[in-house]
Parts: C-alpha cells; sequence; structure tokens
C-alpha cells in the first residue's frame, strides 16, 4: 500500500542549509486540488498550526473553513482568492473581432 507523498521532494532537508518549509507558489497551490487541510493552508498563509486551529474555532482564520466533524477543510480556489491569484477558472479573453472585407 502507498501512501500520498504531499510534496515531500518539494522540501529540503534542514542538512542542507535550507528553511524546512518550501516556497508556495500559484502551481504548488493549484496541484492541491479542491480542498486542503486547514495545516497546508495556515503554511500558505504563515501561520502556526495552532494559530490556524485556533482563529478557524473563532472563525477568524483568513479564508472561509469547513468543518466536517473535528476536521478542518479549507478551498482552494478561497486561498487563491485571498491571495489575489487566479483561481485558473477565468475564462480567457475573447478574440478581437476581426473587420469583414
Amino acid at each position: 500500500m502507498t501512501t500520498p507523498n504531499h510534496n515531500i521532494t518539494d522540501r529540503r532537508s534542514p542538512e542542507d542549509g535550507q528553511s524546512d518549509s518550501a516556497v508556495w507558489t500559484v502551481e504548488r497551490i493549484h496541484e492541491l486540488g479542491l480542498i486542503t487541510d486547514i495545516a497546508t493552508a495556515a503554511e500558505i498563509f504563515g501561520l502556526s498550526r495552532a494559530s490556524a486551529y485556533d482563529l478557524a474555532k473563532r472563525d477568524l482564520f483568513p479564508v472561509a473553513v469547513l468543518r466536517f466533524g473535528s476536521r478542518y477543510r479549507v478551498p482552494v480556489a478561497a486561498i487563491l482568492h485571498a491571495l489575489h491569484l487566479p483561481t485558473g477558472d477565468e475564462q480567457p479573453p475573447d478574440p478581437p473581432a476581426t473587420a469583414a472585407t
């Protein structure tokens, strides 16, 4: 049985002299899918896991949080919107009309 790697390969190990956290790019956020867990969303916003849960419990997390029993989930589109990043569902602009000759 295999388990998902949750972007483990994107992280550098501390012995490399690099920070343990990877840079969150638009592409990496899109790769999360439709929803993500609150710990991942917290990392994207630069929050600690404990702060994220505290803010979510008080309805103060930067974006809407969905609660399923004791689990919290965050829509990726809401994260992208809050960060003023393209959500990927925008329609490309119509091409300019050409004049008939």
